[in-house]
Protein backbone atom coordinates (compact mmCIF):
# COMPACT_ATOMS: atom_id res chain seq x y z
CA UNK A 1 0.00 0.00 0.00
CA UNK A 2 2.63 2.54 1.01
CA UNK A 3 4.68 1.79 -2.12
CA UNK A 4 2.23 3.57 -4.42
CA UNK A 5 1.68 6.40 -1.98
CA UNK A 6 5.22 7.83 -1.75
CA UNK A 7 6.60 6.97 -5.22
CA UNK A 8 3.82 7.10 -7.82
CA UNK A 9 4.37 6.17 -11.47
CA UNK A 10 4.25 9.28 -13.67
CA UNK A 11 4.35 9.97 -17.41
CA UNK A 12 6.75 12.54 -18.83
CA UNK A 13 5.45 13.94 -22.15
CA UNK A 14 7.62 15.79 -24.66
CA UNK A 15 7.05 19.53 -25.12
CA UNK A 16 8.15 19.24 -28.77
CA UNK A 17 4.64 18.08 -29.67
CA UNK A 18 5.67 14.63 -30.89
CA UNK A 19 3.67 12.73 -28.27
CA UNK A 20 6.75 10.80 -27.13
CA UNK A 21 6.63 9.80 -23.44
CA UNK A 22 8.88 8.39 -20.74
CA UNK A 23 7.49 6.52 -17.73
CA UNK A 24 9.24 6.91 -14.38
CA UNK A 25 8.66 7.16 -10.64
CA UNK A 26 9.09 10.21 -8.46
CA UNK A 27 9.36 10.85 -4.75
CA UNK A 28 6.36 12.96 -3.75
CA UNK A 29 8.03 14.18 -0.56
CA UNK A 30 11.05 15.64 -2.37
CA UNK A 31 9.20 16.83 -5.53
CA UNK A 32 5.61 17.78 -4.70
CA UNK A 33 5.31 19.95 -7.85
CA UNK A 34 5.15 18.68 -11.41
CA UNK A 35 8.50 17.53 -12.72
CA UNK A 36 10.26 19.10 -15.72
CA UNK A 37 13.24 17.13 -17.05
CA UNK A 38 15.44 17.60 -20.12
CA UNK A 39 15.61 14.29 -21.96
CA UNK A 40 16.22 12.96 -25.47
CA UNK A 41 13.28 12.87 -27.91
CA UNK A 42 14.12 10.45 -30.75
CA UNK A 43 11.33 11.82 -32.96
CA UNK A 44 13.04 15.22 -33.30
CA UNK A 45 16.55 13.82 -32.57
CA UNK A 46 17.46 16.25 -29.82
CA UNK A 47 17.06 16.98 -26.13
CA UNK A 48 13.86 18.79 -25.15
CA UNK A 49 11.92 19.42 -21.94
CA UNK A 50 9.59 16.69 -20.76
CA UNK A 51 6.79 17.72 -18.38
CA UNK A 52 4.92 15.55 -15.94
CA UNK A 53 1.44 14.54 -17.03
CA UNK A 54 -1.19 13.24 -14.62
Amino acid sequence: MAKNDVRPVIKLRSTAGTGYTYVTRKNRRNDPDRMVVRKYDPMVRRHVEFREER
